[in-house]
């Protein structure tokens, strides 16, 4: 398959540079085995990628929950609390934001999670890395951001806040969640997915390209500068 070469680059944070998508299950879990109910992946990847309150409306519906979905946003936030400050970095992450950061490639981070959970995710461990995305989208506490993946919107807003306004064409998003991919090919971008090993490869393929880690991304496939050997 033939690549596009790209000047901008964007990035998913949970389940790509984070290991937060574990975290998730173990919170989620944590909340519906009061009732009884068990969190399964089937039930993970329809709401990976969506914003807090579609994710919330989700789980209490399927799940058929005695709670309403501002009761399990509650409990969710006790559990990240607990969690999300010792999340740790997923394998290739660093390296390859370092490299794009210091070859001058504009980056943006553009993840569905608030900035409430953004800062409990980062703030212990990982300021410095995260500091070099000047351009950050928080898609549940964004007004600009209406609807959540896989609709295209935080990919276009997050597009539009690189000071030279490149075109989706441009933009090249990196992505974990099977809603990610279709919200940046929704935008009209190219998109790099990274799936958790137990989606269904059929699921995978609507990605420009599918890798099982970061380290195995090469730069220069998309006219980016390749790593120095």
């Amino acid at each position: 398959m033939a690549f596009r070469p790209v000047t901008h680059v964007l990035f998913d944070m949970d389940g790509l540079i984070l290991n937060t998508e574990d975290l998730y299950t173990v919170a989620f879990q944590n909340i519906v085995s009061q009732y009884g109910k068990n969190y399964t992946f089937d039930l993970k990847l329809k709401l990976m990628g969506l914003q807090t309150h579609e994710t919330a409306d989700m789980v209490v519906s399927a799940l058929n929950l005695p709670i309403t979905s501002e009761q399990f946003i509650e409990e969710s936030k006790k559990q990240f609390d607990v969690l999300f400050p010792d999340t740790k970095l997923m394998p290739g992450a660093k390296r390859l934001i370092e490299h794009f950061h210091n070859n001058n490639i504009p980056i943006g981070l553009a993840t569905s999670s608030s900035k409430e959970s953004y800062d409990l995710k980062v703030n212990k461990h990982h300021t410095e890395l995260f500091s070099l995305f000047p351009n950050k989208t928080f898609g549940s506490s964004d007004p600009e951001v209406k609807n959540g993946k896989p609709q295209p919107d935080i990919f276009l807003v997050s597009a539009k806040r690189f000071p030279d306004n490149p075109k989706p064409e441009q933009c090249l998003v990196f992505e974990d969640a099977v809603n990610g991919v279709l919200a940046a090919k929704a935008a009209g971008m190219q998109v790099v997915m990274v799936p958790d090993p137990r989606v269904p490869k059929n699921l995978t393929a609507d990605a420009t390209l599918v890798i099982d880690t970061l380290v195995d991304f090469k730069p220069e496939l998309f006219g980016l500068p390749p790593f120095k050997p």
